[in-house]
């Protein structure tokens, strides 16, 4: 295990599995103390497999193996109260936080018309809402410090278009205005935003979406544009390498950018 975060606390949510899973394991490798957070059961909207408790658990158990120390919790980015109480718990027991991955998010296709107004305010609530609503319970200790590091979880369709996805884009271009709104705001107290963006990701979001529209991953990714390396995708772990590298002094002056990990996709 190595120590460049050591003794750091990193707040990380959808922590489950996918992403949020690989970044928390890559920051306790490091030495930095986890918290996740995580809804943690299935949604009626989108139809496909979520976090479950015994993952969040499994989370907890193979963080202390590492040597670590970690707090998981059960909770919706929706809901103010269950973020107070995990963020309040957690600078109780830890004494800060560092860090804040602001990772939870769904997808789902639809075309604009064809929306429900139910599909769109979740989308936008827990892509975008739920971003604000777990930083704003961060900020203040963040603040308290004079330190402090927020990685907004975007997208490729944070800095494009894409067909049959305008309510996800919708949302993770307003994670790119909350970035930079962050980044001026908070500049004067030494904390630094940045969003990342990712191409497709190989998760269980991903598995879930195609199985959605009756396809494989693989079908899914031959039939968008495509990255312009060989891949159809990267994986959790190469966004977790990102994230702690941002996270890192190795990027102390980066702040208000947009980190791409899109295998080429964006330059077609």
């Amino acid at each position: 295990m190595g120590q460049e975060f050591s003794n750091r606390v990193v707040f990380i949510t959808g922590a489950a599995h996918g992403q949020g899973r690989a970044v928390a394991l890559a920051f306790a490798r490091e030495g930095a103390w986890v918290a996740g957070f995580d809804i943690a059961k299935r949604l009626s909207y989108p139809a496909y497999e979520f976090g479950t408790p015994s993952e969040l658990q499994r989370l907890k158990d193979e963080v202390e193996s590492l040597g670590s120390k970690c707090l998981v919790f059960e909770g919706d980015v929706r809901d103010d109260a269950a973020i107070q109480a995990a963020v309040s718990e957690t600078i109780r027991t830890f004494g800060k936080i560092d860090v804040l991955f602001n990772n939870a998010g769904i997808c789902a296709y639809g075309y604009a018309h064809e929306l429900t107004e139910e599909e769109w305010d979740a989308m936008i609530d827990i892509n975008l809402k739920g971003a604000w609503l777990v930083a704003r319970r961060i900020i203040p200790q963040m603040i308290k410090q004079k330190s402090g590091v927020i990685i907004n979880n975007s997208s490729i369709a944070g800095l494009r278009g894409m067909n049959r996805l305008s309510h996800y884009a919708a949302s993770k271009w307003g994670l790119v205005g909350l970035t930079k709104s962050w980044a001026i705001e908070l500049a004067p107290h030494n904390i630094r935003v940045v969003s990342i963006h990712p191409t497709g990701v190989n998760t269980p979001m991903n598995d879930g979406l195609a199985a959605l529209e009756g396809a494989t991953p693989q079908e899914i990714a031959e039939r968008s544009a495509g990255n312009l390396l060989p891949v159809p995708w990267i994986e959790p772990e190469d966004v977790a390498d990102a994230v702690l590298f941002l996270a890192s002094d190795r990027a102390k002056y980066v702040t208000g950018s947009q980190f791409v990990l899109d295998a080429g996709l964006l330059t077609r």
